[in-house]
């Protein structure tokens, strides 16, 4: 739309309003508190319903003579004729190369949600129940022709009769339901197996499933829909260049939302961009560099970044249907932003470092030394290639098999991370061929750096470290502490090694041996004087035998005593 398009009143968009809106009908209280409905009872889910929409899904299934095998191109028909739950399926298996074949991922990553047009008439009827009045006190005109139908929900162009210029989003009917049973029936499916099965492959697929249940209510609930759109308003205020419409929360439901329509062309189009004077260039840097911004610095982002998705109005690049959208909290974000930076750096030991600090687990001791081979597998192949020619599907694909491999999990919410990098990246192609967009993220990520920001975090960092230096400090303090009453109660031990003393002791024992055999010596010769003059008996030459032989071995020792300290001291000298 132009800028002269009138624009929501302040109201309109005012998030209190909107939180007022967002009650939910299946919410009471008593005395016992707030009541909310089961899962069940909300979408009015009955054993018989499931039953017959189970006998649905083997109908479709064999209709695709899945008991024979499925083809990639045969299983992604067969998932967008399942409908709008296993197209949603069969995304998320796309992006779990650890579960399926390449050939398969590749496939289903075709899946869209496109779906033949509801009748006008449903269209008009669903209104008119929404908002329990005729639609004709809120809209002074509907377009008939739908500008979009997919399989959740069909947009249309209309005027209120307020003369603002908007697009109405409405649910297809009984399609939440649907997508109701169709979870509740792949998460019961998913616990037997898991039970029957423990060590199946049975266990990813239930991951699966617990990352659609915990999508599903996002997916199908129109108003997170409006909060998106007003959370999303709200962070591009800043940047010229970026907008999305903005909602109308009065006239937003469960099944509806209306926002402003949006008038300018998709960036589908390439070639009437060129024709209107735009470029293309500049277009795909600022979309990147504005998508790290969403996900690195506020953890919060579009996550179908498809190129129905995106257009280019009076200079400004608008992303349209925040139906999809993706949260990363901040240590997440702060080891994405390592991790991608590293590839970027072509820094393969930050990129290890980044990737097991990123699963947020603990590898097994005995599968560590296979987890670090693995790691340095994938760091040489994509650590060391030019960031042109970096494939970030393949890249992603290897890391997510790598740490299934290993017993690691990685969140679901850099599985969508991953899906809407590559969405993006084969978006613009065409619009930057020659940069990667890692280049343009882990530039952003460099600029963002500002001095007070390095400053800041290397004082949080010296903090930390001097916090353990105090505390590695004041514990041997504590320890003093016990040993100080253990000595008052003479319970204290003293084990005492003097490092490299070994030689000054073995001197010292030297020398005591020596002074204990001159004293021998000494008392021997003073011993056999005494039985010389006493001239005790028996009596050789002269001499006394006692005394004789107290002469001789005193002569031997003082002889030994002597050698022993000329060999030892020559040996000292060498």
């Amino acid at each position: 739309m132009s800028d002269s398009t009138p624009q929501p009143t302040e109201s309109a968009t005012d998030t209190v309003d909107l939180e007022r809106t967002v009650q939910r009908e299946g919410e009471t209280f008593s005395l016992f508190g707030l009541h909310r409905d089961s899962f069940s009872e909300r979408y009015h889910l009955t054993r018989r319903g499931k039953v017959k929409r189970l006998n649905q899904i083997i109908h479709i299934a064999r209709q695709f003579d899945i008991f024979h095998g499925l083809t990639p191109v045969k299983m992604r028909l067969m998932f967008e004729a399942l409908g709008p739950t296993f197209v949603k399926v069969g995304q998320i298996l796309s992006m779990r190369s650890e579960m399926l074949p390449q050939s398969f991922c590749d496939e289903l990553s075709k899946l869209r949600a496109d779906a033949d047009p509801m009748p006008y008439q449903v269209v008009v009827d669903t209104l008119a129940e929404e908002y329990g009045r005729p639609i004709e006190e809120i809209f002074s005109h509907i377009d008939p022709k739908p500008l979009g139908s997919a399989s959740l929900a069909q947009v249309h162009r209309a005027t209120l009769v307020t003369g603002e210029d908007v697009a109405v989003k409405v649910q297809r009917p009984g399609v939440s339901e649907t997508m109701a049973q169709d979870v509740s029936i792949m998460r019961s499916l998913a616990k037997v197996a898991a039970k029957l099965f423990p060590d199946a492959q049975i266990i990813d697929f239930k991951g699966v499933v617990e990352e659609l249940w915990d999508t599903f209510e996002a997916e199908t609930d129109s108003l997170v829909e409006a909060r998106n759109l007003a959370a999303f308003k709200r962070f591009s205020k800043p940047y010229k260049y970026m907008d999305c419409p903005a909602p109308y929360p009065e006239l937003c439901t469960e099944h509806v939302v209306v926002m402003d329509y949006i008038d300018g062309i998709s960036v589908s189009h390439p070639k009437q961009l060129l024709a209107a004077g735009y470029d293309l260039k500049e277009i795909g840097t600022k979309l990147v560099d504005n998508y790290a911004t969403q996900i690195l610095d506020e953890g919060f982002f579009h996550a179908d970044p498809h190129p129905g998705n995106i257009i280019v109005r009076g200079g400004q690049i608008v992303l349209i249907d925040l139906g999809m959208t993706g949260r990363l909290d901040q240590r997440t974000r702060t080891v994405l932003k390592d991790m991608l930076f590293a590839v970027a750096q072509q820094d393969s030991p930050a990129l290890a470092d980044s990737l097991l600090r990123f699963a947020n687990t603990s590898p097994d001791a005995e599968d560590y030394p296979a987890l670090l081979d693995d790691l340095d597998m994938v760091v040489q192949e994509y650590g060391k290639v030019d960031l042109a020619e970096l494939d970030i599907a393949a890249f992603l694909a290897s890391l997510t098999q790598l740490a299934a491999r290993h017993g690691i999990e990685i969140p679901s919410s850099i599985t969508t991370v991953g899906r809407a990098l590559i969405t993006l990246e084969g978006l613009l192609d065409e619009f930057i061929p020659n940069v990667n967009m890692i280049q343009i993220i882990s530039d952003h990520i460099a600029s963002s750096e500002s001095r007070e920001t390095m400053v800041k975090k290397e004082a949080k960092s010296l903090a930390i470290e001097g916090r353990q230096a105090l505390h590695s400090t004041l514990s041997p303090l504590t320890e003093l502490k016990h040993a100080t009453r253990m000595l008052t109660r003479g319970k204290l031990r003293v084990n005492m090694e003097l490092v490299g003393s070994e030689e000054p002791f073995q001197q010292l024992s030297d020398m005591v041996n020596r002074l204990t055999m001159a004293l021998i010596v000494v008392g021997l010769f003073i011993g056999s004087s005494i039985v010389y003059y006493a001239g005790i008996k028996p009596v050789v030459f002269g001499i006394p035998i006692v005394g004789f032989m107290g002469y001789i071995v005193a002569f031997v020792l003082g002889c030994w005593i002597v050698l022993d300290i000329l060999i030892k001291g020559r040996k000292r000298k060498r």
